[in-house]
């Protein structure tokens, strides 16, 4: 008998002898291949290279303007006299940052939004540059401020969006710079999103969204005293884009007035660039991809409209830009072709900021996927590229990952486009991976440099990026498809197909597979760890949203045109409790194996922090942990520096400690507000 003990227990230890070997083989082989990785960025330079962005030419073309960072890192307008080297900031915010903003049609002021610590309650201000004066244009307590215009034909006034008669709605209103003296000018009738003028500044085109079946209309008027009329009646999910992003649909008046460019899904699966008659409706078709809408771009601004380059000087369309994997241009007038020609190749994409009068000077960005945003002066005529800003020393410094475009087939045979981002210097074999599902959902990711993906690869994960069906960009049956799928639906198996393919594929390791995102994302990292809780090792959920009925029911005054969108596009949560109980993570935190971090804004609009403490406390009462950090100067996702590299310290470290990456230590950072509950 002793003997059968004696056998038995050198099984064990021979057992666990064994195991500590392959753990032990495990961790060196990860050691070695972090060893291959190249030097690691601090997260304070990285942060620092994205240094400059948003560049606009005063109307006199004598002054370049720009977002840049203060000594503090907080982004403010900066100046510059063309042909010198006196660059200078002009603004002092010392919170958040200004990201957008537009000059006065005469050149003499900038104007620029600002909210409070992250309560989107954005006041427009006006900023003389003679004499240094700030001016709140709309100093009312509680409202929010949009759908900015200038134009030269009124070169002192400007019109804005005010919520000031009703927190839900948007009139327009007519403001005289010089005085901050405020009129009404067009009512909303109580269904507009977003308004357009004409060449003469007066409003003349609105688009709608109907607060009971979300369908959008596109209306006109041939005068400012004239009635209203529909031109374009989109019935739910028929525009291409989602409901209410009325920027992107109606584009632009024709010089004369008479045609309206729009953008459309009405007679087509993704959008047509067409120009419409206001008087007949008849609708030209200009162009059109059958793979993808419109490329819509954003840079360092609130707003993000479709990329139409227009002949300044007769106002005709002359090129066209659509996005599937990376975008492309359609060029329309031949006498552009050997411009673009010129700057288009194969590292980059270029995007057209703004054209001089006699066409003869451009200014243009360019995008690419291993380094911030480049911005030029293009001279036509000699075929010349001029760099604005010089890049940052780090970029020879150190190595930066590329973006990888793919398309991954999902478990029905849809095709996914999709973006990997791999680590450079180690091989793509076995990697940990941070999936990172983007916000919206009715959004898209894109090709292009992001820090976030940087950080990681430096770090030595791959990233992976998944438009799944509901993204916006990629046609309305792509974009319906999502509709009441969110949680154990389509929109969650789509992200985890594509993590099952990456494994499939060798890339990644498939025990250190680690998920993080903010807004969507965030409630699709809290869906995964509930609902498919064996396939992630940890999760990073930045102000997500945990159970889809109360996040209904707080949603803020400024969204309750768009509320009934989120209904047919989601579901009725709000009066559905068993929907509700399906798709919420919070009703099922039992199912989560793998450890959480949290970081919420208290000042959140959009997702209000009660979310994020209603899964916290739902853990910790059945004894699960999860790491909480409130921002309480922050909203809707993490805007300030210091913030920024709190957190991005803490997620490094708990990333580092659950998937095996390496990391730069967390340090306390002067000025972050951070609280751990």
């Amino acid at each position: 008998m002793n003997s059968c003990i004696h056998d038995s227990q050198m099984k064990r230890l021979s057992a666990f002898v064994i195991r500590i070997g392959i753990i032990l083989s495990t961790y060196c082989n990860l050691q070695a291949g972090l060893a291959f990785l190249p030097d690691l960025i601090p997260r304070q330079e990285l942060v620092g290279m994205a240094s400059a962005g948003n560049p606009q030419l005063s109307p006199h073309g004598k002054l370049l303007s720009f977002i840049q960072n203060s000594d503090k890192g907080i982004p403010n307008i900066w100046l510059r006299t063309i042909g010198q080297k006196d660059d200078h900031m002009i603004t002092a915010d010392a919170k958040a940052g200004i990201f957008e903003y537009s000059w006065s049609a005469d050149g003499r002021f900038l104007l620029y939004l600002r909210d409070r610590e992250g309560d989107e309650n954005f006041h427009l201000f006006s900023l003389e540059l003679k004499t240094g004066l700030e001016r709140d244009l709309t100093p009312f307590s509680g409202l929010k401020a949009q759908n900015l215009l200038t134009s030269p034909d009124a070169p002192n006034e400007i019109l804005i969006g005010l919520n000031l008669r009703d927190r839900t709605l948007f009139d327009m209103c007519r403001v005289n710079i010089d005085t901050g003296a405020l009129a009404l000018d067009t009512i909303n009738p109580g269904d507009v999103r977003w308004w357009l003028t004409d060449h003469t500044f007066q409003i003349r085109a609105a688009v709608s969204i109907d607060g009971q079946d979300s369908h959008q209309e596109l209306r006109v008027r041939d005068g400012r005293d004239l009635p209203w009329r529909v031109l374009i009646n989109w019935p739910f999910g028929e525009s291409g884009v989602v409901e209410g992003y009325g920027s992107q649909l109606a584009i632009a008046f024709s010089r004369d007035g008479k045609s309206l460019y729009v953008q459309s899904a009405m007679h087509a699966d993704t959008t047509q660039f067409l120009k419409v008659d206001m008087a007949t409706g008849k609708e030209d078709v200009i162009a059109h991809d059958p793979k993808s809408n419109l490329w819509n771009v954003m840079d360092m601004t609130l707003y993000d409209f479709a990329q139409v380059l227009f002949d300044p000087r007769t106002d005709e369309p002359q090129a066209v830009a659509f996005d599937y994997l990376k975008p492309e241009w359609k060029v329309l007038d031949p006498a552009l072709a050997k411009d673009f020609a010129f700057l288009q190749d194969k590292d980059s994409v270029p995007f057209i900021i703004s054209r001089s009068a006699d066409d003869t000077t451009w200014l243009i960005g360019k995008i690419y996927d291993d380094k911030p945003n480049r911005y030029y002066f293009y001279d036509r005529v000699a075929q010349r590229l001029d760099l604005l800003f010089p890049d940052s020393p780090m970029l020879d410094k150190y190595t930066f990952a590329k973006i990888t475009p793919l398309v991954i087939t999902a478990r029905d045979g849809a095709q996914m486009p999709c973006y990997l981002t791999l680590p450079p210097g180690v091989p793509a074999k076995n990697l940990p991976l941070v999936l990172a599902p983007h916000g919206g959902p009715w959004a898209r990711d894109d090709w292009g440099f992001d820090l976030g993906n940087q950080l990681l690869a430096n770090r030595g994960y791959a990233v992976l990026q998944v438009n799944f069906r509901g993204s916006d960009g990629y046609g309305k049956n792509y974009m319906n498809a999502g509709n009441g799928q969110w949680g154990v639906g389509i929109l969650q198996n789509d992200l985890t197909d594509a993590v099952k393919w990456v494994i499939k594929q060798g890339y990644v390791d498939p025990k250190r597979v680690g998920i993080s995102g903010g807004s969507y994302g965030g409630y699709a990292v809290l869906a995964g760890l509930t609902f498919t809780p064996e396939l992630y090792a940890c999760g990073v959920d930045t102000c997500g949203i945990a159970n889809v009925k109360t996040s209904f029911e707080t949603m803020p005054p400024f969204w309750q045109l768009i509320k009934r969108r989120w209904i047919l596009r989601v579901g009725d949560a709000e009066h559905d409790d068993a929907l509700n109980q399906r798709i919420s993570p919070v009703f099922h935190v039992d199912n989560i194996r793998a450890p959480l971090l949290i970081a919420h804004g208290l000042n959140d609009p959009r997702v209000k922090i009660s979310e994020s403490e209603q899964i916290v406390n739902a853990m910790r009462k059945k004894s699960i942990p999860v790491t909480f950090v409130v921002y309480p100067d922050e909203g809707h996702g993490i805007q300030r520096m210091e913030n920024f590299l709190d957190f991005a310290g803490r997620m490094e470290e708990f990333l580092a400690k659950y998937l095996g990456g390496r990391a730069e230590p967390w340090k306390e950072i002067s000025g972050s507000s951070a609280q751990l509950r």
